[in-house]
């Protein structure tokens, strides 16, 4: 239903229910402990509610939310579920330092200089032989790309540990929701979903209160698929590179953006990321590669281990063979059936499969997806979203990650083919636009 559909008095009850909804969102979201899981239930009633009140009242809501609730994430205190933060921190006080982030791995002696009491506390889970830090992996060297490291060197100078972070990630957040609404409005398409980017408890706890760098190569992401979208090769391609560059997974668009004019497309995005990486090739050489290899090893990738779904249909020596040719036929199909006018379908289509077959247990891989659906993808795809959050606390269910991680996106699954078997039932029922079937009878019968 349409706000024009209904009399002043429903419009204001929408108006306040979307309100209540809101500020009982923002509530959840500071409960202790898991309990800020609870808020994807009125997130769920928002997303029904917004796109039923005006646009004006919308845009309010949409750009609040957008705005509070990853701010008030990166307020509620240190990172809950991640420790990624601290690389960050400890990547750009390297780079003030004058020393380039691939060269060394911060528990190298060259570094040790730079350390203070701030990031290398008992208090650390992570120990080295001299000491222990709050550095997730300080024998290995980095793993984040060029963008993301000049942001860390940017946000350096502020000083402090984690909460310029948590705010400079908040306010990427709060600025692709204003994005997705310009977006949306510019490309004929309904802008009140941004609400989908917008008040999702996951762009908040992970870009707000955890501050991964995800949600900047999300920004620069969106902003290609508008671009790209309006027909711009050439900037949009260079947008994309640049979002590639921040963090990896955003080459899963590739396959989508690169539709319509390919060849400009992948030479500006190629040319972007050259650019950024040629000053550090020049300074390191393969080093720029980081931990990237070994993350992947470590992860459980390269051997299999990892695809929990995969895994619990087919043998282990065969998982990563299959998902690579499941990845691989996705790839091909997607960039065959991807309207150029409209290409976020279609990548999401690849980031919800990717999600599905590697069943990452880290949320913010999902920001991506989030984002798309944001765009016009199917809503119900944000289980595949969710579901990265039950491995985060199997332990303490008394389960191990990999049952929690085959339930989990098992049952998203599940919500994602139920979905399409109800909007193909529809589709069916629907009735004919009159002038096919005036043209369907005229047609004489053999």
């Amino acid at each position: 239903m349409s706000d024009g559909d209904a009399g002043p008095a429903h419009r204001l009850a929408r108006r306040l229910a979307a309100a209540v909804c809101l500020v009982v969102l923002l509530g959840m979201l500071l409960l202790p402990g898991r309990w800020y899981l609870l808020s994807w239930l009125p997130f769920a009633a928002g997303v029904w509610l917004v796109p039923r009140v005006d646009r004006r009242a919308a845009l309010v809501l949409v750009v609040l939310g957008g705005v509070l609730l990853p701010l008030a994430a990166a307020l509620q205190g240190p990172p809950n579920s991640s420790d990624d933060v601290y690389r960050y921190v400890w990547d750009g006080r390297v780079q003030l330092a004058g020393i380039d982030p691939y060269r060394h791995p911060p528990a190298a002696p060259e570094l040790v200089p730079l350390r203070d009491r701030t990031l290398w506390t008992p208090q650390g889970h992570w120990c080295v032989p001299d000491g222990c830090t709050l550095i997730n992996r300080p024998t290995v060297p980095t793993i984040y790309p060029p963008v993301a490291e000049a942001l860390f060197a940017a946000v350096a100078p502020t000083g402090g540990r984690e909460r310029p972070l948590q705010l400079t990630m908040a306010a990427f957040a709060a600025a692709v929701a204003v994005l997705l609404w310009t977006a949306l409005s510019r490309l004929g398409r309904d802008p009140r979903r941004a609400v989908l980017w917008a008040w999702c408890p996951l762009v908040a706890l992970e870009a707000g209160n955890n501050a991964h760098v995800d949600v900047v190569a999300v920004a620069l992401a969106a902003l290609a698929v508008w671009l790209l979208a309006g027909d711009r090769p050439v900037s949009g391609g260079t947008i994309f590179g640049l979002a590639i560059a921040t963090k990896i997974i955003p080459v899963l668009l590739a396959p989508a953006l690169l539709r319509r004019r390919p060849i400009a497309v992948a030479l500006s995005a190629a040319g972007a990321v050259a650019t950024v990486y040629l000053p550090h090739v020049l300074v390191v050489g393969p080093a720029v590669l980081g931990y990237l290899p070994g993350y992947l090893h470590e992860e459980g990738y390269g051997n299999g281990t990892r695809f929990a779904l995969l895994d619990a249909a087919l043998p282990g020596r065969v998982t990563a063979p299959v998902a690579a040719l499941l990845l691989a036929a996705t790839a091909v199909l997607v960039w065959r059936r991807t309207d150029p006018d409209r290409p976020w379908r279609a990548a999401a289509v690849m980031v919800l499969v990717t999600l599905l077959v590697t069943t990452p247990s880290y949320p913010w891989y999902a920001l991506l997806l989030v984002m798309l659906v944001a765009y016009g993808a199917p809503a119900e795809w944000l289980a595949v979203a969710a579901a990265a959050y039950p491995p985060q606390f199997a332990a303490g269910l008394g389960v191990s990650t990999g049952t929690a991680q085959r339930a989990a996106y098992g049952l998203a699954l599940a919500v994602v083919l139920t979905g399409l078997l109800l909007r193909r039932a529809a589709a069916i029922r629907a009735p004919r636009p009159a002038h096919v079937s005036g043209l369907r009878n005229a047609v004489p019968r053999r």
